[in-house]
C-alpha cells in the first residue's frame, strides 16, 4: 500500500497546484532538491553508525512493500508449532532436536515456507528450544530470556526507525535553509526588474514546500509505518513466545497452540475451529 500512499500525495498535491492554475516548470527546482536532499543525507550519515543506516534503508524499503504476518501465516506458524511438540511429546527430545538443529533442511519447517522465510523468527523459536533441551529451565526463565530477546531486537529496530524519523523532523528546517539561500541569490537581481526577482523568490519558496512535503507527506508515514512493522514482528514472536512458555510448564500441545492463539490480535485470529482444523492436519502430517 505504500506504493498507493505515494501516488494519491503526488496526485493529489500537484494535481491540486494545476487545478488552481499553477505551472509545473515553477516547482521543478533541481538545486533545492540537491540543497535538501544532500543535507538530509548527510546528517543521516553524521548521525548513525554503519549498521543503523544498512537497518534504515531495509526497513524503509519494507515500510514501502512490505506487510505484517497474515491470518493465513499465524494459521501456518500454530500449525508449525504443534507438529513440533507433539513429535516432542510422543518421540522426545531427541526427535526434535535434527529439525531445530537444521531448520532449511528440515522436512517439517519445508511445509511452512513463511515461517522458514522469517530468519529471525526461525532463530527464535530453534534457538529457544536448544537451550530448553539441552538445560533445566522453569518456564519463568524462558519467559525472561524470550523477553530479553524480543526487547533487543525491537531496541536495535526502533533505532533504525528513530533515525528515518530524525530525518523527517529535519526536513522542514532544511527546507528553510534552502529558502534562505534563495533569497539570498535573489538579493544579486534586485535591480533586474520585478518580473525576474518574482520568478527567484518563487523558487526560493519551493525550498520551504519541498522541506515540508517530504517530511509530513513521504519520509514522516515511512518511519511510523517502520515502527508498525517493528510492532506487528514482535506480535508474532510473541505468539510463539506463549506457545514455548507454556510448553515448558508442562502443558500439552493442543493448550500450548491456544495459549498461542491467544495471544494474536483479534482482527488476525483465526477462530477455535480454523485451528482445530489446522492441527488436525499437523496430527496426519506428523
Amino acid at each position: 500500500m505504500g506504493a498507493v500512499g505515494i501516488i494519491i500525495v503526488i496526485v493529489c498535491v500537484f494535481g491540486g497546484f494545476l487545478g488552481a492554475g499553477g505551472h509545473l516548470h515553477v516547482v521543478w527546482q533541481p538545486f533545492e532538491v540537491v540543497i535538501i536532499g544532500g543535507a538530509a543525507l548527510g546528517g543521516f550519515i553524521i548521525a548513525n553508525p554503519m549498521g543503523t543506516i544498512k537497518m534504515a534503508i531495509s526497513g524503509a524499503i519494507k515500510a514501502l512493500v512490505g506487510k505484517g504476518p497474515s491470518k493465513a501465516e499465524y494459521v501456518e506458524l500454530l500449525q508449525l508449532l504443534f507438529q513440533l511438540f507433539q513429535i516432542f511429546r510422543k518421540d522426545g527430545p531427541q526427535a526434535v532436536e535434527k529439525h531445530i538443529e537444521e531448520p532449511d533442511s528440515s522436512e517439517i519447517f519445508k511445509l511452512y515456507p513463511a515461517f522458514l522465510k522469517n530468519h529471525h523468527a526461525v532463530d527464535f523459536l530453534c534457538d529457544t528450544m536448544k537451550i530448553t533441551l539441552s538445560a533445566d529451565l522453569s518456564q519463568y526463565d524462558v519467559d525472561d530470556l524470550l523477553d530479553q530477546d524480543i526487547k533487543a531486537g525491537h531496541e536495535e529496530e526502533h533505532a533504525a526507525q528513530h533515525a528515518v524519523q530524525q530525518v523527517a523532523d529535519a526536513l522542514p528546517g532544511l527546507g528553510i535553509v534552502a529558502a534562505v539561500l534563495g533569497i539570498v541569490h535573489t538579493m544579486d537581481y534586485l535591480d533586474a526588474g520585478v518580473q525576474k526577482i518574482g520568478s527567484l523568490v518563487a523558487a526560493a519558496l519551493i525550498g520551504t514546500f519541498l522541506g515540508v512535503l517530504m517530511c509530513y507527506g513521504f519520509i514522516a508515514p515511512i518511519a511510523t509505518k517502520m515502527s508498525a512493522d517493528i510492532g506487528a514482528e514482535g506480535r508474532y514472536l510473541s505468539v510463539i513466545k506463549a506457545a514455548l512458555v507454556a510448553l515448558q510448564r508442562g502443558a500439552p500441545p493442543l493448550v500450548c497452540v491456544e495459549f498461542a492463539r491467544r495471544t494474536i490480535y483479534p482482527s488476525e485470529r483465526p477462530t477455535f475451529e480454523e485451528m482445530d482444523t489446522a492441527t488436525k492436519e499437523g496430527k496426519k502430517a506428523a
